[in-house]
């Protein structure tokens, strides 16, 4: 099968799956299976590997859906053949940035056993016991919340565990309140397995229970509880049984092939517990029944692993293929598995000939392809028979060969529509038939025919060429008849660049999915050729004008050197979007790399210059903000209008609340004046109009269409309410996490989240302390100082609240200290809000006087206490 099978073909795995699944169901059924048996080899282990991005991960979460819930299982895989509610699965990200290790993995499988609810008393009294020598004073479920284990599972397990610890207590006749003492329950249930006491006779079943509690609860002890576990499972009563299928995900970040600690005591959980099914998906085979594994991993070899045996041999016409009934491989080669192979095809004495710096670069240029290794075997084979020992350098082009055996039994048309397309990074018939500049269809829809050109039926353009075939059309020496000049190269850029253009500018759907698309491929064209920016300017300013802000920047450009004017567009962009994630003092410094450069037309300069202006703004730096914005709003240019709000929201800063107000009513549409208005009433406490304003401004760009506006006044409308009614504030926050989930806004969800700490203010039953924390450390990283202010404004609402005056004072002091002369009126507020006198009041022009803001603010306090009062 080829690449885009495993897109769009889940059947085939879905088979697979089942198959093996099912046989594993027949095995562990049989009356000969014996899960304590730990030399019988092991066939309940299934692996999908491939290339990054092929569709592994999300084989996995389909598969962990289908098997949990038969609704979720499409229509086509059919009825598998085996009860529902026999199946168990759960699922494990083993990606770096999840952060899991061996200890989560265990926890995980023994939190997903909880619903078979009872407690696995020989497993649960190890883990105890490991859990309170390795985690001493840290309470099982406060780390399984923390892990987001509760959430998944519930939390039974430390109910299970104390149960079980409980019920071996009581066995042994031991006091009642030495229940809870598990060193003391296991020493004296050791003895009496040593014994063979009657009492334990329910545990005495399980053979190395006494040897594991008796061991040091360390974690290599830990990797040997899942005989424990296989122990439970297979003992329990009949209408209790399950089988687990564990999935474990990017198999491939638990270390690498020289690093092997994580994946020895995984293997070893794996071969410990027989009657649960594995499904893991990663990069690389498993190599577990290689012998040369031995001494590194406890249970190698074809004997231990009869399924996961493999052969290096690739099929070098096609893309997926199966090595063994086991193992199944998505896509071209992992490097990892081009290594392999690279090393076993020629060998002398058992050892590989070509070196492995050399396997190393011929993998790098490979791209997978295993027709690229066949060609470095041969040239590798050609270099030593000149008498000389091949070296890394040899290895590092493309081959001509591979042109020519791509081009040779194409017809001329197709040969130039080959070329034509290797400039994009996807393509349709239509912009290839464009880019190649014929007039019909024909040779374009040939070529999409071919083994080269991979289909994902699901993408905007749906063919893109093998990145090694595509990067030596490009690159290697072309010494075909029809070969193309430089000049020939860059008309084609020209004409690829100006049908994306027309793609965006006439599509009848037109879709920020599209936008994005054709901006990253212009964008690289521009860049490669030096092409002019044309379109690209106007699809620069759709692209801001939503603040969506989703990654942009097209491959190769971490440059950070600016020659042209396709380099300063690309640095802006990926500035704007990157500024979600990086400190402001970051933006402001790239911003203002690009322009100094005076590489963009003057326009696009002044988006520069704007949000230069509001990075120097959420750093507090006022006075390099107010000079950017006059700019940019005296250039009456696109962004005047925004520029004449950020003048606004700074004379707010300040506290001119009439200029703020009277300038807001200047604004109109384009300067957001609904979301001006509403800046300005909330300081002044007048919660519902806030609201009403900030409801407008989400409505009017809704109706615009602009999705980081309507989520940006959404979050703020929630922060208003949630001052005044918590009940319609949890409304209004779940909204605005729901608009958030399709942007990327990294202030406006520190606002949101600060409107769920205001909706929580006062009440005793929430952590409201460490969740300001958290969030204060996230806005230092964000560098969005604002925020900060207004997280302090909640937390001075809070203790006022509650009538802590300490704790309102230190707030106080910390607004104060913070906001210097911007956003001097919130030491003002915490003051109002607490009943306090103003002994060093700021100079803030409030619109109807502070005595006014002062009783509003303070009413805030006294409702907020009175009604949860009421409910206690």
């Amino acid at each position: 099968m080829q690449a885009a099978e495993a897109f769009t073909n889940r059947q085939l795995q879905w088979q697979t799956v089942a198959a093996a699944l099912g046989e594993h169901l027949q095995h562990v059924s049989a009356r000969s299976f014996d899960p304590e048996d730990l030399e019988a080899s092991r066939n309940h282990v299934l692996v999908f590997h491939g290339v990054g991005g092929i569709g592994k991960t999300i084989l996995s979460r389909m598969l962990e859906a289908a098997l949990a819930d038969a609704g979720q299982r499409p229509s086509q895989w059919g009825e598998p053949g085996w009860p529902a509610d026999r199946l168990l699965p759960v699922r494990i990200d083993l990606a770096r940035s999840a952060g899991t290790d061996f200890e989560q993995i265990v926890l995980t499988i023994r939190a997903a056993l909880t619903r078979i609810g009872r407690p696995l008393p020989a497993f649960d009294l190890a883990l105890r016991r490991y859990w309170d020598a390795n985690h001493p004073g840290e309470p099982l479920d406060e780390y399984l919340r923390r892990g987001g284990l509760s959430s998944r599972f519930g939390q039974a397990l430390p109910q299970q565990m104390q149960s079980a610890l409980s019920d071996v207590a009581q066995a042994l006749m031991l006091p009642g309140t030495i229940g809870s003492v598990v060193g003391q329950v296991t020493g004296t249930l050791v003895g009496a397995l040593r014994e063979r006491r009657q009492t334990v006779r329910a545990l005495a079943g399980c053979a190395r229970l006494a040897d594991l509690l008796e061991a040091e609860p360390d974690l290599d002890a830990l990797s040997f509880y899942p005989h424990l576990l296989a122990w439970e499972l297979a003992r329990l009563p009949e209408g209790k049984q399950v089988v687990p299928v564990v999935l474990l995900d990017t198999f491939e970040d638990i270390g690498d092939r020289t690093r092997r600690d994580l994946e020895r005591l995984i293997q070893r959980a794996v071969w410990l517990m027989p009657n649960a099914f594995w499904v893991i998906t990663g990069r690389s085979r498993l190599q577990w029944a290689d012998p040369a594994l031995q001494g590194q991993l406890d249970y190698t070899g074809p004997a231990a692993w009869p399924g996961l045996i493999h052969t290096a041999v690739p099929a070098a016409r096609t893309s997926a293929r199966a090595g063994t009934a086991r193992q199944v491989l998505i896509g071209d080669f992992s490097p990892e598995d081009c290594d392999d192979y690279l090393a076993r095809r020629l060998t002398r004495d058992g050892q590989p000939l070509i070196s492995e710096p050399a396997r190393q670069v011929i993998t790098a240029r490979s791209h997978g392809l295993p027709l690229y290794l066949d060609l470095s075997v041969t040239r590798f084979l050609e270099l030593s028979r000149s008498g000389r020992t091949p070296q890394p350098g040899d290895f590092d082009h493309d081959f001509p060969a591979l042109v020519a055996r791509t081009l040779t039994d194409l017809t001329p048309d197709e040969r130039h529509v080959l070329r034509s397309v290797s400039l994009l990074d996807a393509f349709d018939v239509p912009l290839a038939t464009k880019a190649a500049g014929l007039a019909h269809e024909g040779a374009a829809l040939r070529l999409t025919e071919r083994p080269f050109v991979r289909e994902d039926p699901f993408g905007l353009w749906p063919f893109h060429l093998h990145g090694l075939i595509r990067s030596a059309v490009r690159n290697a020496d072309d010494t075909t008849d029809d070969r193309w000049s430089e000049r020939d190269w860059q008309q084609a850029a020209q004409r690829a660049f100006t049908t994306l253009g027309e793609q965006h500018h006439h599509s009848p759907n037109p879709s920020r999915l599209l936008l994005i698309a054709c901006l990253r491929q212009g964008l690289r064209l521009a860049r490669d050729h030096r092409l002019d920016l044309g379109w690209l300017i106007p699809a620069a300013w759709t692209y801001v004008s939503d603040s969506v802000w989703e990654p942009l920047a097209p491959p190769d450009s971490d440059s950070t050197q600016l020659d042209t004017a396709a380099d300063a567009l690309i640095e802006l962009l990926s500035t704007l979007a990157r500024r979600q994630h990086q400190h402001r003092s970051h933006t402001v410094a790239r911003l203002t790399a690009v322009i100094d450069s005076h590489l963009l037309p003057d326009d696009l300069q002044h988006m520069a210059l704007y949000y230069r202006a509001k990075a120097h703004r959420d750093l507090g730096n006022s006075p390099a903000s107010r000079a950017g914005m006059q700019t940019v709003a005296d250039g009456q240019g696109r962004l005047a209008p925004a520029a004449r709000r950020g003048l606004a929201h700074l004379a707010r800063m300040v506290g001119d609340f009439p200029t703020a107000l009277a300038t807001a009513h200047t604004l109109g549409w384009e300067g957001r004046h609904h979301r001006v208005q509403g800046d300005i009433w909330w300081p002044h406490g007048d919660m519902d109009r806030a609201a009403l304003a900030y409801a407008a401004a989400r409505d009017e760009a809704e109706h615009h269409g602009v999705t980081g506006e309507r989520t940006n006044s959404q979050a703020h409308r929630a922060l208003a309410l949630a001052f005044t009614n918590p009940a319609t504030a949890d409304s209004e926050i779940a909204l605005a996490e729901q608009l958030l989930a399709g942007v990327d806004l990294r202030a406006t969800t520190l606002i949101t989240r600060i409107a769920a700490l205001a909706r929580d203010a006062g009440r005793t039953d929430t952590d409201i302390d460490d969740r300001a924390q958290v969030l204060r450390a996230e806005i230092h990283t964000a560098g969005v100082t604002y925020t900060e202010l207004a997280l302090d404004l909640v937390l001075a609402f809070h203790h006022a609240v509650r009538d802590h005056q300490d704790q309102v004072a230190a707030t106080l002091a910390r607004l104060r200290g913070h906001s210097g002369g911007d956003f001097a009126y919130y030491g003002d507020i915490a003051a109002f809000m607490a009943g306090l006198p103003l002994e060093d009041a700021s100079p803030t022009a409030w619109i109807d006087g502070a005595q006014h803001t002062r009783r509003r603010w303070r009413g805030l306090v006294i409702t907020r206490r009175n009604d949860l009062r009421a409910t206690q």
